[in-house]
């Protein structure tokens, strides 16, 4: 259940409680996102099962061109980058994301506004006799199989959602590795991979090689890569596999590049990041080559990692429109600059400035480092920190704690897999600062960071995982103590 979830069904009105039964039901599927171990493989992540499902629901997927993002890093961004760009183009766009922060719904958005209550619930009750016959049919096998899972049944959910509306295009979001990901049933037509680091690697692979070749998985047979992956030992990988299935692949730093244009003062008002970007030679629909330049392409985001991002999308959009789609610039321009995305350096308060991020592995932590170094000034820096198991924790606790001034270590509680403070403190103690203290929950921490008496010169940041940032947000927002 999610923090914005009511938690008392008997009090809501109608409508809630037709959403309320439908979330219900797809909490009673298994959830490897609330599970504490994450198993993954071909048992748990089956591509048949998913396919199965899709064939019973007349394949949504296939009523539309889908432009499919994977990546350790980013690809929530980029996604909604080009999903946002799509929009101010008159391109009608669908986009899966996951997780979501406070409601289901926002997974399932259509030119930037996600599905209503009413229409997830009749979502749900149009699949749920489908997932009963999978069920009785994968239950009868010998040995029995399970069903559809929750993160398969949101993601049929938001392909029929799209379909429902006509979208003349979605982006979807992979949600772990690539290769098994129920989101790799679609046929792509642009296949992305954004940034790779070490994230979940009892699943993924010990080794940047390993984590890219789950990550490539989702190249289709001569369908355009677009990728952004930088390290090495994992671009090889990716050019690789490009390579053996006839893709044309757009690399960053070779095929295209960009400058970025950091803000400055987040603290104080909001301001534009920008990138000048530049497309190298690259074939022409028509024939021959050209090239292009783009200057002072402005976005809402902060962050070099969010440039890159941003880079990456009008690379996608670029061979977008080599395959002959309309996409003016100054509507792709007005898309990129209006895109708010939330938990990614964002400003939800000032006087003190409050900064929410869900950076949650060592390569997010130190892009967050670096943004907070370069868009903000503060008198004294604030932590409040909370993670999930299996991350490298302590990695990322050795980044933050010399950084902060004052750290507050704590646990969120709407979903089994965060870390207990017991755990977060032991880790912490390895680590020659001594700028923590521990908290048993969110509005405990945020006691003690107001216990501080920050300033409106302060900076307080929140950080480590979605789960933490949408508990923190209503925490604040019940708050009185911030402007």
């Amino acid at each position: 259940m999610s923090s914005g979830d009511p938690p008392l069904r008997n009090t809501l009105p109608p409508a809630d409680d037709a959403r309320r039964r439908a979330l219900d039901y797809l909490l009673s599927r298994i959830d490897y996102e609330r599970s504490v171990a994450v198993p993954y493989g071909e048992p748990q992540y089956r591509l048949d099962r998913m396919h199965d499902l899709l064939e019973r629901l007349g394949r949504p997927d296939r009523k539309f061109p889908i432009v499919h993002v994977a990546g350790t890093k980013g690809k929530g961004s980029t996604s909604a980058f080009v999903a946002a760009a799509l929009t101010a183009c008159g391109i009608s766009c669908g986009l899966f994301t996951s997780p979501h922060l406070e409601r289901l719904e926002e997974r399932l958005a259509v030119d930037g506004e996600p599905c209503t209550g009413d229409e997830l619930a009749a979502l749900v009750e149009r699949v749920r006799p489908t997932v009963a016959a999978m069920d009785a049919e994968l239950l009868g096998r010998s040995p029995p199989e399970s069903g559809p899972t929750y993160f398969e049944l949101t993601t049929a959910l938001a392909l029929l959602h799209f379909a429902a509306r006509n979208v003349a295009a979605a982006v979807l979001e992979v949600g772990m590795g690539g290769r098994l990901d129920s989101t790799n049933v679609c046929q792509s037509t642009i296949s992305v991979i954004t940034s790779i680091s070490y994230d979940h690697t009892k699943q993924l692979g010990d080794t940047l090689a390993e984590i890219a070749w789950e990550k490539a998985g989702i190249i289709k047979p001569g369908v355009p890569v677009v990728s952004s992956v930088m390290a090495p030992e994992a671009s090889v990988v990716v050019e690789r596999t490009a390579a053996e299935r006839g893709c044309r692949l757009l690399q960053l730093g070779r095929e295209f590049d960009f400058v970025y244009h950091a803000p400055h003062h987040l603290e104080a008002a909001p301001a534009a990041s920008a990138i000048d970007f530049e497309m190298h030679e690259f074939p022409r629909r028509t024939g021959g080559t050209a090239s292009k330049q783009l200057g002072q392409v402005e976005f809402g985001l902060a962050g070099k990692h969010q440039a890159a991002n941003c880079a990456t999308a009008l690379a996608v959009l670029e061979e977008l429109r080599r395959l002959g789609w309309s996409l003016p610039e100054r509507e792709v321009r007005r898309g990129l600059r209006e895109l708010r995305w939330p938990a990614r350096v964002e400003v939800i308060a000032r006087e003190p400035c409050v900064v929410l991020d869900a950076a949650h592995n060592t390569a997010s932590i130190q892009a967050l480092l670096e943004t907070l170094d370069e868009c903000f000034t503060a008198r004294r820096r604030i932590l409040l920190f909370a993670t999930t198991l299996e991350k490298d924790v302590g990695g990322m606790l050795r980044l933050l704690l010399p950084k902060f001034d004052h750290v507050v270590l704590t646990r969120y509680l709407q979903n089994v897999r965060g870390v207990p403070v017991a755990e977060l403190q032991s880790l912490a103690e390895q680590i020659p600062c001594r700028n923590w203290q521990i908290a048993q929950d969110p509005t405990e921490a945020w006691s003690l960071i107001q216990a501080l008496e920050p300033r409106a010169d302060d900076l307080i940041c929140i950080a480590g995982s979605f789960f933490i940032a949408a508990q923190m947000r209503k925490v604040i927002e019940a708050s009185t103590a911030v402007k």
